[in-house]
């Protein structure tokens, strides 16, 4: 949520549909005695303050004299107010990034007041905290937490938040309490959960031996790796240059991440008239001429809705699989943080590739090559944490991932990193002491481990870790086990 709480039943607000999603359908469904917003002006500051003053201070007797603290002078904390239908500040409350220094998505509220004759108003308390919820999820925040009072706890509870422990604010108890956040785990289960299912239809028919859900195929008696992508159709027929890039881009990519050199594309492409065709074309083209592989054909349909799907071969020796990992393993992530948001992709797909340099883009690729880790996988529909929480499940093993010490653009929030598309941008597994291998102008950096158990935790900087998958993305086992539904998964 960005500002409303709630306004008029009439006005076209965005805040509505997120208050209907956090449940808030009480304070929806009927002619609302109080709006939130954003506290934008010193005034509404102030009156906020005066609020918790009288509260805190005077009613409560939590502090002596003022109840200021650093956290209100961080210029990166929010202040949302609940105004009456006079416009009085009856309400509010704050939010902002727990430490100083870069913004990691761990961010806690505070402060919620209620004037006392705006008590029994119709829920604000409630609804003040259900927005905070939807600002720091909508700020990509991965971790919100607050100290609640204790005669306070059962509100929180009924809201969905969690309790963690017991804790101390002002010399009176309190309790820690989490909101629970599944964005990473909604887009792993959107994008990667029916694999398993799916893809035992094919049994024993697809993959080989030591291979479960790869970026690539290796032909059995070959040196030879296949990789196949298709591109959303609804990218296909609105961004069809990006379209046609992408679909290279994401099976090298895939080639990539076996350690494999792409020696070749072949392209089908289906578009509702020439002109359309020849712009998809046109990216396709540009791409294969960046990184260096040619186009040895494909098929071509028109007068049909738009659809483009592109077959890569590559070639290696030594082909890494993504289930070669182990616990005790150190997970690195290697991602190239050049660029930012497509345009309409925002906090989705992330541009690191269409203008770099064709040595540049080849740098990048033959990463994992050089490298030889024991496992890899290239970083796509799932995300970081959804393709590492796939790594781990081939490897039959757990992840955990230090957030601070993931390589990240600074205009991306760690939500939408962490979620994203990156451009490029690979998940390796390698033993611990590895020296470093150069990847050209991508970052790399150690920044998590395998371990026992299944799913991937997020590991904060004061130790906590905190649950991103609770278990197995795709259902489809571990490469140990030799499980019959292999194959091409990312």
């Amino acid at each position: 949520m960005y500002l409303d709480g709630t306004a008029s039943p009439i006005v076209e607000d965005p805040t509505i549909d997120i208050l209907a999603l956090l449940g808030d359908r009480n304070t929806l469904s009927r002619v609302p005695e109080f709006r939130i917003e954003q506290a934008e002006d010193v005034g509404s500051i102030v009156v906020y303050r005066n609020l918790r003053r009288e509260a805190f201070v005077y009613e409560q007797g939590l502090f002596d004299g003022h109840d200021l603290d650093a956290i209100d002078e961080d210029p990166r904390t929010i202040v949302l107010v609940a105004r009456d239908r006079s416009g009085r500040i009856v309400g509010g409350v704050r939010l902002g990034p727990v430490a100083e220094g870069p913004d990691l998505g761990w961010w806690q509220g505070g402060r919620l007041v209620v004037a006392p004759d705006a008590r029994g108003l119709g829920g604000v308390g409630a609804a003040l905290v259900r927005a905070a919820c939807a600002r720091a999820e909508s700020e990509g925040v991965l971790r919100f937490e607050a100290n609640v009072q204790v005669r306070n706890e059962a509100l929180f509870t009924r809201l969905g938040w969690r309790r963690v422990r017991p804790s101390i604010v002002a010399g009176a108890p309190h309790a820690l309490m989490r909101w629970p956040i599944g964005r990473i785990g909604a887009l792993a289960a959107a994008t990667k959960a029916p694999l398993g299912t799916v893809l035992a239809a094919l049994g024993s028919r697809i993959g080989g031996a030591g291979f479960v859900g790869d970026d690539g195929a290796p032909v059995p008696g070959t040196d030879v790796i296949a990789a196949c992508d298709a591109i959303v159709p609804a990218m296909v027929e609105r961004d069809p240059e990006w379209a046609g890039w992408c679909s290279v881009l994401v099976n090298v990519n895939d080639l990539a991440a076996m350690g494999a050199r792409p020696v070749g594309l072949l392209d089908a492409l289906g578009a509702k008239d020439a002109e359309h065709a020849s712009r998809v074309l046109r990216g396709l083209a540009r791409a294969a001429e960046a990184y260096g592989v040619p186009v040895l054909g494909g098929h071509t349909q028109f007068g049909v809705p738009a659809a483009l799907s592109v077959t890569a071969l590559g070639r290696t020796e030594h082909p890494i699989p993504g289930g070669g990992g182990r616990p005790g393993h150190a997970v690195r992530l290697t991602a190239d943080l050049h660029g930012g948001w497509r345009p309409g992709y925002r906090g989705r797909q992330w541009d690191s590739t269409s203008h770099r340099t064709g040595e540049e883009l080849r740098a990048m690729i033959g990463y994992v090559a050089a490298a030889r880790p024991a496992a890899a996988k290239d970083v796509s529909m799932a995300g970081v944490v959804g393709t590492l929480g796939m790594l781990a499940e081939a490897s039959g093993c757990a992840a955990v991932l230090d957030v601070a010490a993931v390589p990240r653009p600074r205009e991306a929030s760690t939500g939408d990193w962490l979620t994203c598309f990156p451009g490029f941008a690979m998940l390796t597994a390698e033993e611990v002491g590895v020296p470093d291998t150069p990847a050209g102008p991508a970052v790399s950096a150690r920044c998590g481990e395998l371990t026992e158990g299944r799913g991937v935790g997020l590991r904060w900087p004061d130790g906590e870790i905190t649950a991103a998958l609770d278990g197995p993305v795709t259902g489809m086992g571990s490469a140990a086990m030799g499980n019959s539904a292999r194959g091409t998964a990312a």
